[in-house]
């Protein structure tokens, strides 16, 4: 197991100034102008660039963007966008071959960490401040809508736990079900912001961290189970104290 450190060295991507544009080629101008936007988002670790920049790696004029989106903020919620979808995807291919509740959560959480570390700053676009307006606290609602599709996978994992026992938690109090699944998300969140910010000692495992603070969430979440009381040492089963 490797420490923090070594994890965020090779984690994080390069800054690459010198990559050359790449030429526009098919129809999809807006799906080709987010893809550059992420790959901007990926080398720089910064959503600094222009919709100038965006438009000439993309190889087109840089009023093509426009086209599409009316505002540098609209091209990064569209970005932010596939960064919870990916994240969707990211946890349900975790899910596959898993029935238990309590190993998929920890399965769904650990991705969701792992895939945060893996470009802290499309993580920090994807939940940050920068997609609010300008004296606005709403969101774009393409973002929001892709990050809802992406906690509902978090939401079914609680909500499968429940139903099956494993979960201390009412399947049909929706409320219930969304205020647990918030609590497992602010852990996995809270997690990766702090690791981003190597705020943990940088001497621990990534790994270790990860296993053990996943192992105590899922432990608060399970319904008590009904065991026989813990004789004191050196009582005889069967005798009264």
């Amino acid at each position: 197991m490797y420490p923090l450190s070594t994890f965020l060295e090779a984690a994080v991507p390069k800054k690459n100034h010198a990559t050359k544009p790449q030429p526009y080629h098919h129809g999809d101008l807006r799906r080709a102008l987010i893809e550059t936007a992420l790959d901007l988002v990926t080398e720089e670790q910064d959503w600094a660039f222009s919709l100038r920049e965006v438009a000439r790696r993309a190889g087109v004029s840089h009023h093509a963007p426009y086209n599409h989106f009316p505002g540098k903020l609209d091209l990064l919620a569209a970005a932010a966008a596939v960064g919870f979808e990916r994240l969707r995807d990211g946890m349900r291919r975790a899910m596959v071959g898993i029935d238990d509740a309590d190993a998929l959560l920890v399965a769904i959480c650990r991705t969701y960490v792992r895939l945060g570390l893996e470009n802290p700053a499309l993580y920090r676009l994807m939940f940050g401040p920068a997609l609010s307006a300008a004296g606005s606290a709403a969101r774009p609602t393409i973002a929001k809508a892709a990050g809802a599709e992406a906690r509902a996978v978090l939401e079914e994992v609680i909500l499968r736990g429940a139903r099956s026992g494993v979960f201390a938690v009412a399947p049909g109090n929706p409320e219930e079900v969304a205020l647990t699944a918030l609590s497992a998300w602010s852990a996995a969140h809270g997690l990766t912001m702090l690791v981003i910010d190597k705020v943990p000692p940088a001497h621990l495992s990534l790994d270790g961290i990860i296993e053990r603070l996943l192992g105590m969430v899922v432990a608060g979440l399970q319904r008590p189970q009904t065991k026989p009381p813990i004789a004191p040492e050196g009582a005889r089963p069967g005798t009264s104290l």
